[in-house]
Formats: C-alpha cells, structure tokens, sequence
C-alpha cells in the first residue's frame, strides 16, 4: 500500500490550518469535521457489507476457507472497520493495533492467517472507505478522510508487522530450544513416541535415510550463527536437525537425495578440527547408534592423524576401541575375526602369521611352511571375506585391532 504520492498532511488529518496557509479546496470548519465523523460512524454498516463483497471478489484464500473461519475473517473485518471509526472520531488516540482488531477472533484463527493475509484485509478496508469517501465525507472534506484512512492503515501495517515478527522471534526461540531438547535425546538414545512427535513438530519428514554429522562448533557459534547454519542444513537436505552441544555440533540430515554431498556443503560451517560421518541410517532408533558412532569417532579422530575431512565413523574403528567404545569393539569382531575364525582355509592363521612376522610374504610362508604365493592367495582371501585388505597399511592395522579384540574376547569366555 504506497503512500508515498499522498502529501505531507496525512500526518495530522484533523488539524485545521489557518485560512492562509490551508490548501485550496479545504474550507471545512469544526461543523464540517463534525458532519464528516458522523456520516463515517452512520456508514458503518455500509462499509462493512462492502468490504465483505471485496473480500470473496479479491482474495482467493478467503474463499478457500471453511465457513466457520470465513465468519471470523469477517469479524476480523469489521472490527478493523469499527476501530477506524472509534479513531476518527478522536485522532489524538493512538490507532488500534492488530492485536485489537483480532481480539474477538479465536486464537487458532491469528496463528492461521499469515502477516500478508493481515495486510491484505487492512488493504481491502482501506481500499472500501477510499471508495465510498465522497459519499461519506462532507463536501470538501474528501482528501482529509482519504488521508486519514492511510494514516490509520499504515498504523496498523505496521502494528501488523511488529506483532508477526515478534511472534516470528518467539517461535524461533522456541524451535531452536526444542530442536537442541530432540537432538540431545536422539544421541541420549531416548527414542519413544513423545520424542516423534517433537521431531514430526519441527518439520521432520521422515522419508529416505538419515546422516549423522558432528565436529566441533566454533568459537564464534553464536545465535546469529547457529540460525545461519539452520538455514544451511535445511537447504542442503530435506530433512535437518542441528544441536549444539557444548563444543560439538551435531547435524541430522534426512531424505531421498545424495545425504553425502549435502555434508560435504556444510563442512565450512563446522569449526577446527575433524568432522565425523556416521553409519547412514533408516530411522530414529539407527540415528541414535549412527550419532554415538559419529560422537566416538570424533572423540577418537586425533588417535588417527592421516584420517581425512570429514572422516566415516567406520574408517576409525581401531581407535574408538582404544578410548573404550564398545560398539566399535563389537563391530571389529563381527566384521573381521569372526567371519575369519569360521572361514575355512587357514585364514586366521594365515593373517596372525602375516602381522606378527612384520608383514612379510616370505617370512609368513616359513613360519606355516608354505609357498609366499599361498600367503598371497589366502591374504586376498581374507580382503574378500572382511572387507579390509592386509597388503595395505591402515587397512592391516584395522585388522590387527581386529584379532586382538577377538582374541581378548575369546578369552574372556
């Protein structure tokens, strides 16, 4: 609504100016005002039926409405246009705000109809009573009532405005908190139905796999920051949840697209040091084991100087074993000396000798008596079998890690 082309008095409607210095045409007097406020308070009725038949002619998203919030909408209308009449007779008030006009609206119906809804009614109103100005202004005083209908709307544009972006904050504050509440739960591993609801609450789809990204937060994480990099992760994926939690920052990103390449976007957000992936993951409950994997990752990274930016959680088994991580020493067994020690072959044996004789061909073959190409074979055999390849250098000692554990385990039963 441009007020820009209207002059300077709009900003004091009903001040009556001196005969020299009034604006030619303006000869109304106190008798004139008087007339003008009774007529506009004697056409409320009028402008309410008008601006009920703008607003099914203008606005399609109030025709698509229920009937029940159309009668409000309505209710909404009128008291916006009785809340101009009520200042018109007394300009010296201030305008009445939004919160005023939807007073006797029920609450669900503010939190339905968003700001450019709000300032759409204010402009059909404002556009009704500019309409019917000369019929209601006395003669003369069409310009000062055209001019005080866009002072009063721009009062409650901008109320409008200050009300929505205040709500806009509280809800954000509001968000950001229970968002951090369900990202401490989901790495806490407290998965229940109140928890999917809260997830469902922010916006979580729930559709395709889930990654888990951590690393540390930076010094300068503040809130203008920490919003930034809400934005980013919801940009990069369908589905995004950030927390931060004390120094680390955890990152869930959810969908159907390439989860991998939207990390690799976010990796500028996080501060120094390594940035863990964990296991990618199908729902709630596997996010929470892919969030501790990815947390013991982080916290065992520095063991593995080499480890790349960013880092699977799954690439730093052996280290997660040495700060304790119970998981990684379950997976080791499972993955590497279980499947060895039921595989047929030698296998096992075959592994142990090449470790323990410095990983050497030739020095394996004599101590199992037999030819370096049958160590070769069944080394490769082993690569096959686990995943893990012996011939290279962090991959055996992945599976050095592997055999001990098993080894400590066996003993153990």
């Amino acid at each position: 609504m441009a007020t820009s082309s209207r002059p300077p008095a709009a900003r004091s409607p009903r001040r009556t100016l001196p005969p020299a210095t009034a604006p030619a045409g303006a000869s109304e007097g106190p008798s004139d005002q008087s007339e003008t406020q009774r007529r506009v308070r004697d056409g409320t009725g009028l402008l309410a039926a008008a601006t009920m038949r703008r607003l099914d002619d203008d606005l399609e998203w109030y025709r698509a409405l229920p009937a029940e919030d159309r009668s409000w909408v309505n209710l909404v209308a009128q008291a916006g246009i009785t809340a101009f009449v009520t200042w018109y007779a007394d300009p010296s008030r201030p305008p009445h705000g939004v919160s005023e006009i939807f007073a006797a609206a029920p609450p669900e119906l503010t939190r339905s109809i968003s700001l450019q809804h709000t300032l759409q009614l204010v402009r059909v109103v404002v556009d009704v009573v500019e309409t019917h100005s000369d019929r209601l202004a006395a003669p003369g005083a069409e310009r000062e009532l055209r001019e005080a209908v866009l002072r009063y709307s721009r009062e409650v544009a901008f109320s409008a405005a200050e009300v929505y972006a205040r709500a806009a904050e509280v809800r954000g504050a509001w968000d950001a908190r229970l968002e951090a509440f369900v990202v401490d739960a989901l790495v806490r591993g407290d998965v229940d139905d109140a928890l999917r609801s809260r997830v469902a609450a922010l916006g979580w789809s729930g559709r395709g796999s889930t990654l888990v990204v951590v690393g540390t937060a930076g010094a300068h994480m503040d809130e203008v920051r920490a919003a930034d990099l809400r934005r980013a992760t919801r940009r990069a994926a369908d589905d995004a949840l950030v927390g931060i939690l004390g120094d680390r920052l955890v990152v869930f990103l959810g969908g159907e697209g390439d989860l991998s390449a939207a990390a690799m976007t976010l990796l500028p957000r996080f501060g120094p040091g390594p940035v863990v992936v964990g296991p990618t993951a199908a729902g709630l409950a596997e996010a929470t084991r892919s969030a501790r994997a990815a947390l013991a990752g982080l916290l065992a990274a520095p063991g593995w100087k080499q480890a790349p930016r960013p880092v699977h959680a799954d690439d730093l088994l052996p280290e997660r074993v040495l700060v304790g991580d119970t998981a990684a020493r379950r997976a080791l067994v499972e993955r590497a000396y279980a499947p060895l020690a039921a595989s047929q072959g030698s296998l096992l044996d075959t592994l142990s000798a090449y470790l323990g004789a410095g990983r050497s061909l030739e020095a394996a073959a004599r101590t199992l008596y037999v030819h370096p190409n049958t160590v070769r074979y069944r080394l490769r055999r082993v690569s096959d079998v686990t995943g893990w390849d012996p011939l290279d250098a962090r991959e055996s000692y992945v599976l050095q890690i592997a055999l001990a554990v098993g080894r400590l385990g066996a003993a153990d039963d």
